[in-house]
């Protein structure tokens, strides 16, 4: 039988109309790199976002990057972030010259507060304030801790674009800056690409992060031509995935680098691959307009399926507490069964998620170059041992077919 895997992780936005828009691409490539469509997707966020300006990059990890250097952050420097997430995050702390400090997380799979103000030292610049899997940080406590010891809140937003706090404010309006990602499995995608922003109020960091935007130079066409490919792509992968033809196919693609991976293997060693920082290309602008417009969709769809989660699982599973203005960019779980659930899951084309279950994901990321000591975060090291991630972007017919497949 041919059909389609169940997945949060296999381009699970990409629906025919992004395929046509990514072929429509492919064949012009003379606006791969420069046109109207990178200032469209800047001024929806300048809309979005109007006490903030906004500047798009090439990933996420290239947003974040070119925040802490418009602060000044550097070599000597230490920043906050939680162990429950991926290398790329780290990372960009790394590649500025400053030092990544890990705090613990707290029952939403977020930074602990708690947990942040054992890490805070006089060489502490920033508090890295990841909405994991969508849900809301505590934000007005982790703020409140920051501005007594006058240390900048960056808000991570790659898995929470629409949310919102518990406070109703907009995740990615209320911090010195936020940066957002348009990842292959984030809530909207181009396959890569990211916004930063920096609040108005502070004038000089906003000077500096124009200035350094200017200097970035484009991606080159092979890789642009990687990303324009992967809708493309996926639409002959994920009809054969169940056959094993479509797992064979990725791998060739990726091995004849025709298709990109999400994470380099340099980054597992906390290196910066010559990807990044590089300037967002109009051809991902392109791919993610039509994106943006299925926002509002999308969330309503995620947040169905997480309420029909929420009910279905009742106590198994140490289920989410369904917290207010949560965007449930992934379900989260928790099982001591993981791994032969995962398998019976898989033979039935479902494909469930496991971020983070190294901690600090992928699997094979050095620790000791990324500056995270095993055991320092034990509620992040327990999460990691039985997460589970259960897509929701799908189907209600869908839906059931995974909690089936759970409660088997």
């Amino acid at each position: 039988m041919i059909f389609s895997p169940i997945t949060c992780s296999l381009s699970p936005n990409t629906e025919i109309s992004d395929v046509w828009t990514a072929c429509k691409t492919l064949f012009m490539p003379w606006k791969w790199m420069t046109g109207g469509e990178i200032t469209k997707v800047e001024s929806w966020f300048h809309t979005r976002y109007p006490l903030y300006v906004s500047l798009s990059t090439n990933s996420g990890r290239s947003a974040l990057y070119l925040l802490l250097q418009s602060f000044g952050i550097g070599e000597g420097d230490e920043v906050i972030v939680q162990s429950f997430t991926c290398v790329a995050l780290p990372n960009a702390v790394l590649w500025t010259g400053a030092t990544p400090v890990y705090a613990d997380i707290d029952t939403r799979f977020n930074i602990d507060p708690l947990s942040i103000e054992k890490h805070i030292h006089p060489q502490t610049k920033a508090i890295i304030i990841q909405n994991t899997f969508g849900i809301p940080a505590q934000y007005e406590k982790i703020a409140e801790i920051a501005k007594k010891q006058n240390i900048l809140c960056i808000e991570d937003c790659a898995h929470s674009l629409g949310g919102r706090y518990e406070s109703g404010a907009l995740i990615g309006g209320v911090g010195d800056a936020s940066f957002f990602s348009f990842g292959r499995d984030k809530i909207i995608s181009s396959v890569f690409g990211g916004v930063g922003s920096i609040h108005k109020k502070h004038t000089k960091a906003v000077a500096r992060f124009i200035s350094l935007h200017s200097k970035l130079q484009f991606p080159n066409p092979i890789w642009v031509f990687q990303q324009i490919f992967h809708p493309i792509a996926f639409s002959f992968i994920l009809p054969l995935y169940s056959l094993g033809i479509g797992k064979a196919l990725l791998f060739l693609l990726q091995k004849l680098k025709l298709l990109s991976f999400p994470v380099y293997k340099e980054e597992k060693e906390g290196k910066r691959p010559t990807d990044f920082p590089k300037k967002y290309p109009n051809a991902l602008a392109q791919m993610l307009i039509p994106q943006l417009k299925k926002l509002e969709r999308y969330t309503a769809q995620r947040t169905v399926i997480s309420g029909y989660y929420k009910k279905s699982l009742g106590s198994s599973f140490s289920p989410m507490d369904l917290v207010t203005g949560s965007v449930f960019l992934r379900y989260p779980v928790l099982s001591q069964k993981r791994d032969e659930i995962i398998s019976k899951a898989k033979s039935q084309g479902i494909l469930l998620g496991t971020w983070y279950s190294n901690i600090l994901d992928p699997k094979g990321t050095n620790f000791h170059n990324l500056y995270y000591t095993k055991g320092s975060c034990p509620k992040s090291e327990r999460c990691a041992s039985l997460i589970l991630n259960l897509p929701t972007r799908i189907s209600l017919a869908d839906a059931k077919k995974v909690v089936a497949s759970l409660q088997q």
